[in-house]
């Protein structure tokens, strides 16, 4: 017995590795193909998916426009802003359900960056990183989606000072579906 070939124990290279190739490939084809609607974490910002037009907070002045859409079977969010004075900005948005936080990546022609991290609190999405001006500084930032009873959705941003030590607004916006009007 000791003296067997690999082949005469197990099977032909062909048969390994058709077998190797099912047994890694099967699972990780069923999850993709599952996409990611029915796992717990996942559906926490559904609130904010849509087309939107954006608002000063308080007022009807309008600020831009805005579409979320869910991709890759709902396992990620992408933002494309285009605001009143032709500013644009795209950000990607996920769930990873390992560290049980989203992740928020913008960049803008602004020049500018934001990376910021969280997940729910009292109802709200709350992300919390840094804002990178690409001249080099970078601050503190918050950003906070807040759902409304009547479908509209407000988001506030909030950049630290560090002279002042204090948070100041950035961005105060209520978001109306298009179409809601």
């Amino acid at each position: 017995m000791k003296n067997r070939s690999i082949r005469e124990r197990c099977c032909s290279f062909e048969q390994l590795a058709t077998g190797l190739v099912l047994v890694f490939w099967l699972p990780l084809s069923q999850a993709q193909s599952a996409g990611c609607n029915e796992i717990d974490g996942f559906a926490d910002f559904d609130f904010w998916v849509g087309e939107w037009e954006v608002f000063a907070a308080g007022t009807d002045a309008k600020a831009g426009e805005n579409v979320i859409r869910k991709l890759e079977g709902g396992c990620i969010l992408l933002e494309s802003w285009t605001g009143a004075g032709g500013s644009t900005g795209t950000s990607l948005n996920y769930y990873n359900p390992v560290t049980g936080e989203w992740r928020q990546v913008w960049v803008s022609a602004g020049q500018y960056a934001i990376d910021i991290v969280g997940g729910l609190r009292n109802g709200s999405m709350v992300l919390e990183g840094s804002i990178y001006n690409f001249g080099g500084a970078v601050w503190d930032f918050r950003g906070t989606w807040t759902p409304n009873s009547d479908g509209s959705v407000r988001q506030f941003f909030e950049q630290y000072n560090h002279d002042s030590e204090e948070w100041a607004p950035w961005f105060d916006g209520r978001y109306v579906r298009k179409g809601a009007g």
